[in-house]
C-alpha cells in the first residue's frame, strides 16, 4: 500500500471515532432532556437523512473538489455542529449538520483509496479501511461510554466549570481538531475528471442513471449493492438495539450497554482482517451465505439473558458480518469505478445503503413508539435479514444459470 494510504486511514479513524463516540453522548443529552427512548433513533435518522437528500449533488462535488481539501472541510463541519449542541443547539438539529458534513466526506474517502490503490489491491485496502472504520466503532463507543459514565460525571462535576455533558462534548472538538490535522498530511491523487452538470435537474437526471447503472449491472453490482444496502441498514438499527438490549435484558447502564456494542466490532475487526486477506476480488460473491449466517445469529441472540452467553454472541454477529462485508465493498466499489467515476460510485451506494438506514430505523423507532417489545423487533430484524439473503443468492442462482444456457448456446 502507497504511505499516504495509511495516513488517509488515521485520519479517517479518529474523524469517525468521534463520530461513534458523539451518538452516545446525544443518547445521554436526550435523557437529561426527558426524552423517550424512542427519540434515540430518531438522532440516527437526522445524521443518515443527509446522506439521502445530498446523494445527486456529493460524487460530483468529490470528482470536481480536489478530495483531500474537501475532507477537511468537512471535518470543521462536523467541529461546528459539536460545539453548537455544546452551546445549547438540539442534539437532533447537531445530528443534522454532522450528518451534512458526513455525506460529503464518505466519497471524497473512499473515491480517493480507489485513486491512490491499485485494483488487485482493492479488497486488501477494504479489509483496512473496514477494520478502521470498525476499531473506530469499538473504541468510539468505548469513548462514548467512557464521557457518560458515572466517575466522568462526578469528576467534572468537582471541578465545576461546565456540566458534565457539555464537556464530554468539548473532548470530542479535540478528536474531530485532530482528524484535521492527519488531513493536512494527505497528499492529492492528482486524478482529475470531466466536469459534470452544474444544473440541478442535469445533476439529479445524472445521478439517476448513475443509480441505474450499478442497479443493472449483472457483473457484481447488483448483488453486491444489494447486500451492502442491507448490512448497513440492519446494521445501523442493530447498533441502537443493542444498546437497549443490553439495559432491558441483561441489567447494564448506558455506557456499559456501549461496552458491550464494543464487542461487535471486535468480531468485526476479526472477520474483516480474515476476509481482506483471504477473499480475492473475483471470489467476492463466494461470501453471500454469511449473510444468512449474520441474519440467523440476529434472529437468536436477543432471546440470550446471562452476559456470559451474550459477549461471544456479538462477536460472533461482528465476525460474520464484517467477513461478508468486506469483499462486497471491495466488488462494488471495483465496478463502480468501471462504470461510473469514484465519486459518483460512491454516491450511489452511500444513497443506498442509507434508505435502507432510514427506512430500518424510521421502521424500528415506530414499532417501538407502538410499544413492541424489544426481543421480538431483534428478532424481527434478524428473520427479515435471512428472508432477503435467501432472496439474494436465489436470483444469483438464477442469474448463473441463464449465464452457462447463453454460453452454451454459443457453443
Amino acid at each position: 500500500m502507497p504511505p499516504r494510504f495509511f495516513t488517509l486511514i488515521a485520519a479517517q479513524f479518529f474523524s469517525a471515532l468521534a463520530d461513534n463516540a458523539l451518538l452516545i453522548v446525544g443518547i445521554a443529552l436526550l435523557r437529561e432532556m426527558g426524552e423517550p427512548i424512542w427519540w434515540a433513533p430518531l438522532l440516527k435518522l437526522c445524521f443518515t437523512v443527509a446522506y439521502v437528500a445530498l446523494a445527486p449533488a456529493v460524487g460530483l462535488v468529490a470528482d470536481a473538489w480536489p478530495k483531500v481539501a474537501l475532507m477537511t472541510w468537512m471535518n470543521a463541519l462536523k467541529a461546528a455542529g459539536v460545539g453548537a449542541m455544546a452551546l445549547g443547539l438540539s442534539p437532533l438539529a447537531a445530528f443534522a449538520v454532522v450528518g451534512i458534513a458526513a455525506s460529503c466526506y464518505a466519497p471524497a474517502k473512499y473515491g480517493l483509496i480507489t485513486e491512490i490503490v491499485p485494483s488487485h489491491r482493492l479488497v486488501a485496502a477494504n479489509g483496512w479501511i473496514e477494520v478502521s472504520v470498525v476499531c473506530s466503532v469499538l473504541l468510539g463507543t468505548l469513548l462514548g461510554g467512557l464521557l457518560v459514565s458515572p466517575w466522568w460525571m462526578t469528576w467534572v462535576g468537582a471541578l465545576g466549570t461546565v456540566t458534565p455533558l457539555t464537556a464530554s462534548l468539548l473532548a470530542l472538538l479535540g478528536v474531530y481538531a485532530l482528524a484535521a490535522l492527519l488531513q493536512l498530511r494527505v497528499p492529492e491523487s492528482g486524478v482529475i475528471y470531466d466536469r459534470g452538470p452544474s444544473r440541478p435537474r442535469a445533476v439529479l437526471a445524472d445521478f439517476l442513471r448513475a443509480n441505474a447503472a450499478l442497479w443493472r449491472d449483472r457483473q457484481g453490482g447488483r448483488l453486491s449493492l444489494s447486500m451492502t444496502t442491507l448490512f448497513w441498514g440492519a446494521g445501523a438499527t442493530l447498533q441502537l438495539a443493542v444498546l437497549q438490549w443490553a439495559q432491558e435484558a441483561l441489567g447494564l447502564r448506558l455506557n456499559q450497554g456501549a461496552y458491550l456494542q464494543a464487542t461487535v466490532a471486535i468480531g468485526v475487526v476479526v472477520g474483516a482482517g480474515l476476509s481482506g486477506r483471504w477473499i480475492a476480488l473475483h471470489h467476492s460473491l463466494r461470501v453471500m451465505p454469511l449473510g444468512l449466517m449474520l441474519g440467523l445469529l440476529m434472529l437468536a441472540t436477543p432471546w440470550v439473558t446471562s452476559l456470559g452467553w451474550a459477549l461471544p454472541a456479538m462477536v460472533m454477529v461482528g465476525a460474520v458480518g464484517g467477513a461478508m462485508v468486506v469483499p462486497m465493498n471491495a466488488l462494488l466499489q471495483h465496478r463502480g469505478v468501471q462504470l461510473l467515476s469514484a465519486g459518483r460510485s460512491i454516491a450511489v451506494q452511500g444513497f443506498n445503503e442509507n434508505c435502507s438506514i432510514l427506512l430500518m430505523l424510521g421502521t424500528y423507532a415506530a414499532l417501538q413508539a407502538a410499544g413492541v417489545p424489544l426481543v421480538w423487533l431483534m428478532s424481527g430484524l434478524g428473520l427479515f435479514v435471512c428472508l432477503c439473503v435467501l432472496m439474494l443468492m436465489w436470483r444469483r442462482r438464477g442469474q448463473d444459470v441463464l449465464t452457462s444456457e447463453c454460453a452454451g448456446g454459443h457453443a
